[in-house]
């Protein structure tokens, strides 16, 4: 029988909750596998490791510690931005997210968490940043 192994290629669905219990995204509920090559960094690295040496059908509970996954919050990643770097009409929702393009060209996500008359404070932590998180996997395919 086949295991995962760095390298492996796997098709799985999972579903992933906070301590709390909160889901914050599930395969199940999009009708759609997660496909990926373990190991070629596409993953957060507890994704990757948590499946290593799961064969077809086993399900598995793994727990990613923030060190392991989306990393602690960074309050140097919490900036004030001005108003004059986005658009007319620009919508400036607290708590919704921006995109945008960094110096380098790599595409950012940001959330919006405060506004002044001539500026917003953008948190440039990924959402998932200092949270455990938990996941239950149920391995479909290796090749």
């Amino acid at each position: 029988m086949s295991v995962v192994k760095n390298g492996s290629t796997v098709s799985l669905h999972y579903r992933g909750t906070l301590t709390d219990g909160e889901e914050f995204d599930s395969s199940y509920k999009r009708g759609e596998t997660l496909t990926f090559q373990v190991g070629a960094g596409h993953m957060i690295k507890g994704f990757d490791e948590g499946v290593v040496g799961m064969s077809v059908g086993d399900k598995k509970s793994i727990t990613i510690y923030p060190e392991d996954g989306y990393g602690l919050r960074n309050e140097n990643a919490i900036q004030e931005v001005p108003k004059g770097q986005f658009p007319d009409g620009f919508d400036f929702s607290i708590g919704a997210p921006v995109q945008g393009t960094n110096p380098d060209g790599q595409q950012i996500t940001a959330t919006i968490i405060a506004e002044e008359t001539q500026s917003v404070t953008l948190d440039f932590n990924h959402p998932l940043a200092s949270k455990t998180l938990n996941f239950e996997v149920e391995l479909l395919d290796i090749t």
